[in-house]
């Protein structure tokens, strides 16, 4: 067992790791050998870890956990797990069936419940699973929080309660409806503006809840809706990160429909990309942009985004008197420097749209609803607002881990390399080059180190990418 990025544990399987644990939550695949792989019992024990923590940290006596959980294949099987460990721990749990992960995070605060868990490995293909773990805001655990359930979990250290003692289950299954009618009583967001500007929209749900709550959203708001895999049956039926080379079915259909737009979302609905009415990618860095260039047009303030995410967040922001700020990858990360800077939206590069007004969390509802009001007061085309943004190129590359890599002492090499450029080391190296940057880092969720750029060409940022490849590889003797 190793301790890598951001507090995680990693066990290794060869090396591939199967099994993450980490100080938001465990993921890993299912089936295999108990701690090789998210099997039963580490379902289990991982949800008793959080539960014991959960009464620890909150001081009551009486408890509630919120649960959701997305449509892949394990999911049923391992929420009738987890909702069983925490009702063993003497916890109510609020069970809201098939769910979003910001459905989750909205019903924690609203339920007055003291956490809540949600069932999803977020964009990792359908053999992944995880428990994602909140606190009683419905905000992600921070480091410390996330150390002490590891901790637990290590330790086997549960007690559990008596048969008079034990909790109770109340399942709702009404949420994604209440999460839609939270997203139409934002200020930003008007329903007559939208509905008269007639859109017409085509929804790729990757056949989990996205498909369920994203024409619900649409079509309450006066939206006509073409529906592409939005059967929430779990078998996805294609890669389900939001990335073009998964998404030419939609790409396609919004071409032949005739559609305004399309919208993407990952399996937990918490990421969102866009398809111009020509079927060309939005991209999903420009998500955030055209959400804040909307935001920051009605309300002053500042913005967020981390590390890896595009300048063009930043230009927009000062184009309308705003001060931008970047924060270590990482949605927890987001979150802490946007209550510290004040922020009126953020966010990450890869479609998380997180605005305070509505939650603290990446919420691709609350996103679908401030860019349809953008299209609506701008008017035009998609390809037309994209062509109105600055123009950057990003390269997102990766190098595969090794047992003998010395990961660290990689990253401190390119970092002295470069030490007479504008360079940040809160998560791994970031080189600020004056037309360009490179960001190196290692990857939270997979045994690899990531490489991005970005630049003012496709071909300039590819072929920075190529070379910072081509110095780490020299550096760690890779051939």
């Amino acid at each position: 067992m190793e301790y890598g990025p951001c507090g995680y544990i990693c066990r290794k399987l060869g090396t591939r790791m199967t099994l993450i644990k980490s100080i938001s939550g465990i993921r890993g695949t299912i089936g295999g050998n108990t701690g090789d792989n998210l099997t039963p019992l580490d379902a289990v024990k991982f949800a008793a870890a959080y539960g014991t923590w959960l009464k620890s940290y909150s001081g009551k006596e009486n408890l509630k956990v919120v649960i959701g959980r997305d449509a892949r294949l394990s999911g049923e099987m391992i929420q009738n797990l987890v909702v069983s460990t925490i009702v063993g721990l003497g916890i109510d749990v609020v069970d809201l069936g098939l769910s979003t992960t910001p459905t989750v995070e909205i019903a924690v605060p609203l339920e007055k419940a003291d956490g809540g868990i949600i069932l999803t490995a977020s964009h990792n293909p359908k053999q992944w699973n995880a428990l994602k773990l909140l606190n009683e805001r419905g905000e992600f655990l921070d480091g410390e929080q996330g150390k002490k359930i590891l901790k637990i979990a290590e330790n086997d250290d549960f007690q559990f309660a008596e048969v008079d003692d034990l909790g109770t289950v109340t399942k709702n299954n009404s949420y994604i409806d209440i999460h839609i009618e939270e997203v139409l009583k934002l200020a930003l967001v008007d329903k007559e503006v939208i509905a008269k500007a007639g859109f017409k929209v085509v929804v790729d749900g990757v056949n989990s809840t996205g498909g369920i709550a994203i024409p619900k959203l649409l079509k309450a708001l006066g939206v006509e809706v073409v529906e592409l895999y939005c059967e929430p049956t779990g078998h996805f039926p294609h890669n389900p990160e939001p990335l073009k080379e998964h998404l030419k079915d939609i790409c396609e259909l919004v071409v032949k429909e005739k559609a305004d737009f399309g919208v993407v979302v990952d399996p937990d609905v918490d990421r969102l990309a866009f398809i111009s009415n020509g079927g060309e990618m939005f991209g999903e860095e420009y998500t955030l942009v055209a959400c804040a260039d909307y935001v920051l047009g009605k309300t002053w303030g500042n913005t967020v985004s981390n590390l890896s995410s595009s300048r063009a967040l930043r230009d927009v922001t000062e184009k309308h008197g705003g001060k931008y700020e970047a924060a270590a990858v990482g949605e927890v990360n987001v979150v802490t420097k946007m209550k510290e800077t004040n922020a009126v939206i953020g966010g990450e590069g890869n479609g998380g749209i997180i605005y305070p007004e509505s939650h603290y969390g990446r919420d691709a509802l609350v996103g679908t609803a401030l860019f349809l009001m953008l299209m609506a007061e701008k008017g035009g085309t998609v390809a037309e607002l994209r062509a109105s943004y600055p123009s950057y190129f990003m390269s997102k590359k990766k190098i595969q881990l090794t047992p003998d890599l010395d990961v660290d002492g990689l990253l401190d090499a390119m970092h002295q390399k470069y030490k007479d450029e504008e360079v940040t080391t809160i998560d791994g190296v970031k080189i600020d080059f004056p037309e360009n940057w490179v960001h190196l880092r290692k990857s939270n969720t997979e045994p690899i180190i990531r490489i991005y750029t970005e630049a003012k060409s496709q071909s300039e940022a590819d072929g920075l990418a190529d070379r910072i490849i081509g110095e780490i590889k020299e550096v760690a003797g890779i051939s």
